[in-house]
């Protein structure tokens, strides 16, 4: 075909002014991709034609696409504080500030200064646990599923866990407790009713076959009605009555009393940890309120074997998780919640709620309508299951757009709210201080669209 033969020299179409600055090597590649593509396409006959000027618009646009990153900043305006799907915890910037001093240089990770040889990387963060808990030890993986992973690995390896059939859990990803079980090489033995289970299920259960008790968080349900389950402290007490370990995996662990009368319900790890119990895992990157870690707390001797387990090599932490860890860790033994993020969020009373939503108001253009209201969210990342706690929202409409439009336009400047009762609304418990100047700017402009 005559058009293939007019389909630019790779060495020549390189050296279009468009391409100055960009990576040589990067370039060729792709200029290579378009040109064998068109070249195709010709051939099979779905393009009659093309010019040059697209056949570089298409390279750049893909070299922007693949040196561009992915990750972005979104604003949080769904009310949801620990949202899997946009990252869960803040991580506070002065905290980021103080990391990167550290991860940048050398650093003690796994030095012993005092004693001038090899330490263990997880002391850096296991005594400020061990203050703050009361536990004897602690041990950090890279994540709540490592660590319940490793736990039934190392103790129940070929041996009987038995728990609550109430409590055989999914949570998202498709994460199943008796699928990982399996794996572990652990022998799942379910006892109770999918609604009720009793002390006496957990007694009648234990032969000399178990290895321990365990109890689930309910991520994200809850069972009402005619329903019973067995408390941690229970648990704690008939295992050991029968020389065997307890477990809990509290799935979103917090350290401080929740508000809203939710500690009623979702008792504290400090709470928990009075009772003396053998393990405890959860995650670092939820009521915690800092980065994605799995943390294990519980009797000394335990965490020792499973330090020994040589699954540990591929679940440690790096420094990065680590010291993020212990910036926050250090917080919470301080009192100072208000620089962690999550749990600054959480306790924010609806005046302060009230206030954002004014001075978001009183910056926008006179044709966007809105209305202030009080309303209902929840916390989020399995934390606290069909429990919500109060917010207030800021209803917009505006160029006769449909909630479902609205929601699109924000969304596609990264600005994400929800729809709710047929109204599209910025919830102002997730939007941060910083957040108001930027909404303004956007809903300005989408407004004269």
């Amino acid at each position: 075909m005559e058009i293939l033969r007019t389909l630019p020299k790779i060495d020549q179409f390189i050296q279009n002014d468009q391409f100055k600055g960009y990576s040589k090597k990067l370039i060729l590649e792709l200029s290579k991709e378009v040109i064998s593509q068109t070249r195709v396409a010709i051939i099979e006959g779905t393009k009659k034609s093309f010019n040059q000027e697209d056949l570089v618009s298409q390279v750049c646009t893909r070299y922007q696409t693949l040196t561009t990153s992915s990750l972005q900043t979104v604003i949080n305006a769904t009310g949801v504080i620990i949202h899997t799907n946009l990252g869960r915890s803040l991580i506070d910037p002065e905290v980021i500030y103080r990391v990167k001093e550290i991860v940048s240089q050398y650093n003690n990770l796994e030095y012993d200064l005092a004693l001038g040889k090899r330490g263990e990387r997880y002391t850096h963060v296991s005594q400020l646990l061990q203050k703050i808990t009361g536990a004897e030890d602690a041990l950090i993986v890279n994540n709540n599923a490592s660590a319940v992973f490793l736990i039934l690995n190392t103790f129940a390896k070929d041996r009987e866990v038995i728990v609550s059939r109430g409590e055989l859990v999914e949570i998202g990803g498709s994460f199943r407790i008796p699928e990982v079980m399996h794996q572990s090489g652990a022998k799942l033995k379910e006892i109770g009713t999918t609604n009720k289970t009793h002390p006496k299920d957990y007694t009648n259960a234990i032969t000399d076959k178990s290895s321990m008790l365990m109890k689930v968080h309910k991520s994200n349900y809850n069972i009402e009605g005619f329903s019973s389950d067995v408390d941690i402290s229970e648990v704690i007490k008939i295992a050991r009555e029968h020389n065997i370990i307890d477990y809990y995996d509290m799935g979103s662990g917090h350290l401080v009393d929740l508000p809203y009368g939710l500690d009623q319900t979702e008792p504290s790890l400090i709470q928990i940890m009075k009772h003396n119990p053998s393990l405890i895992s959860f995650s670092g990157d939820k009521l915690l309120g800092s980065v994605q870690a799995g943390i294990i707390v519980g009797k000394k001797a335990l965490i020792e074997k499973l330090k020994q387990n040589q699954l540990l090599r591929m679940l440690r932490v790096d420094k990065i998780t680590l010291c993020i860890l212990e910036e926050n860790l250090k917080s919470l033994l301080l009192g100072e919640i208000e620089k962690i993020p999550t749990l600054k969020m959480l306790f924010e009373d609806i005046t302060q709620l009230q206030d954002r939503a004014k001075a978001l108001e009183i910056r926008l253009h006179e044709n966007i309508t809105t209305k202030i209201l009080k309303s209902e969210t929840m916390i989020g990342g399995g934390t606290t299951p069909n429990k919500k706690i109060p917010t207030v929202v800021m209803q917009l409409s505006f160029n006769k757009l449909k909630p479902s439009q609205i929601e699109k336009q924000l969304r596609a400047r990264n600005l994400i709210g929800r729809i709710e009762n047929d109204m599209f609304v910025l919830d102002f418990r997730t939007i941060q201080n910083r957040d108001i100047g930027i909404i303004a700017e956007i809903l300005k402009e989408i407004s004269h669209v």
